[in-house]
């Protein structure tokens, strides 16, 4: 056969191969999945009692289905229970655990998974926190959702008092992993205590102190003021220089949230300065009591110290050059910021003005004028910005509101007939301002066209609150 042939031989061999018809049976049917009904995404359970979670499983052969379940525990074993229902008395830790059910059909070999949270709680997982100071003595108490007060509750679970000069309560959470729960700060003019928030006892996985909390631990301490950041830690003034904590970790590590180096730069911040936070940048406005000029700080990963690198775009006051001391600083609604100064008449001037440090770093005065009620300001004057434009202040016995638009000064329609108020705070809607008074918290109505209606009273306080914490 010449090659010819042999070509054409080959190439009608494999046309008829590729013509050939696959008669298999490729129709392949998976097993029915069952079904799992009365399964809820998160369970909450009292450390101590029950747990018993009882779904029901449909579309297949209850005797050929059986049901494992996992709760896993970063901290030790895992709860591992075999059987129809979960039932366990609960034993692990006032937090939060993945778990997982799996359902094994033994008929068929095949397994189903079902993810799952077991919320653990106390008796501490609802209800309000109020620090006070009662004749000079830190005091710290919760209020149980029925209005009962545990008065005093850190000296009667530690045996011991608390710093002294309390100036703020944080419970911190970290809104960038969906409100996970970090602890309860108390911070105080000298110091600060933290507390697990299931348990209120001081946790020795993590600094229990402010002084703990730094790395490298200052030799004294002077807590200008510190707030929460979204990613729940503080970040403020701190022996005049500006510190963060820290997020470069995982939010359960005992490090995270602890303060480094402070923000590098000749510089001593007063104590009052305000944060804008958006979803693209974080930035601080200070003010430098030495130069008695505004300036800017950036958080980038840490809080950079920009000073005066910024760009002015009017000439209404300087503020490289306020030529006064700074009482007081707000902001509003990430945008308009006021300064209270006093200058060297003795006066209240009210600065107001706009920046962008976020790019192009511009500073824009608005206005400088003598504030409207000289006698309203002073060392003891309380204050709480709302992001609708008004900033209501207290001094004395009476509340107002004040809007800077027009200078106009309303007294709230409560009357605390006498009383010290000691504490002003925005509720986190801003439609309820709490009123700290002696032994007592008021509840004020605030909303769209009231003027400080009397919603509520928490009595029992011991001495006089200083800031107030809600758990919902």
């Amino acid at each position: 056969m010449n090659i010819k042939k042999l070509t054409i031989l080959i190439i009608g061999v494999l046309s008829l191969a590729a013509c050939h018809k696959d008669l298999g049976n490729y129709d392949i049917e998976m097993p029915l999945e069952p079904k799992v009904a009365n399964l809820d995404s998160v369970y909450t359970a009292s450390v101590g009692d029950s747990l018993i979670i009882k779904p029901k499983i449909e579309g297949a052969d209850a005797a050929n289905v059986e049901l494992q379940w996992r709760i896993s525990v970063i901290e030790g074993n895992d709860v591992i229970y075999n059987g129809p229902a979960l039932r366990i008395i609960f034993g692990l830790q006032a937090k939060r655990y993945p778990a997982r059910l799996t359902v094994y059909n033994k008929a068929n070999g095949m397994k189903y998974f079902h993810k799952f949270y077991i919320e653990g709680a106390t008796e501490f997982a609802k209800g309000t926190t109020v620090l006070s100071v009662e004749n000079g003595v830190t005091q710290f108490s919760f209020v149980k959702p029925d209005g009962s007060v545990q008065a005093r509750l850190y000296r009667a679970m530690q045996g011991k008092d608390l710093p002294s000069n309390p100036t703020n309560l944080f419970l911190l959470r970290n809104t960038f992993t969906g409100g996970t729960l970090l602890g309860y700060w108390i911070i105080t003019k000298n110091g600060g205590i933290r507390l697990e928030p299931n348990t209120m006892q001081e946790d020795p996985k993590y600094p229990n102190t402010l002084k703990d909390n730094f790395f490298t631990s200052p030799d004294n301490l002077e807590v200008g003021s510190l707030i929460s950041h979204p990613q729940g830690v503080m970040m403020g003034v701190v022996n005049g220089k500006f510190y963060g904590g820290t997020t470069s970790t995982w939010d359960q590590a005992a490090t995270y949230g602890m303060f480094g180096l402070p923000a590098d730069g000749d510089y001593e911040l007063a104590p009052s300065f305000v944060m804008s936070f958006t979803q693209s940048a974080t930035y601080f406005i200070g003010f430098d009591r030495n130069r008695k000029q505004f300036v800017r700080i950036n958080l980038y990963g840490a809080p950079v110290y920009f000073g005066t690198q910024y760009s002015v775009t009017a000439n209404v006051f300087d503020p490289l050059n306020v030529g006064m001391d700074l009482v007081h600083m707000e902001q509003l609604n990430n945008a308009d910021c006021f300064a209270y100064c006093k200058g060297t008449d003795g006066k209240i001037y009210e600065l107001k003005f706009n920046v962008q440090f976020n790019g192009p770093f511009t500073f824009t005065p608005q206005h400088k004028r003598l504030f409207v009620r000289q006698e309203l300001i002073n060392e003891n004057t309380k204050w709480s910005g709302a992001k609708n434009g008004v900033i209501y202040m207290a001094n004395g016995s009476k509340v107002y509101r004040y809007n800077p638009v027009n200078e106009e000064l309303r007294e709230l329609a409560t009357s605390f007939t006498g009383k010290t108020i000691s504490m002003l705070k925005l509720s986190e809607d801003e439609e309820t301002l709490m009123v700290g008074t002696e032994e007592a918290v008021s509840f004020l109505n605030i909303a769209t066209g009231m003027n400080g209606a009397f919603i509520k009273k928490i009595e029992g306080i011991p001495g006089s609150p200083v800031d107030i914490a809600i758990r919902k």
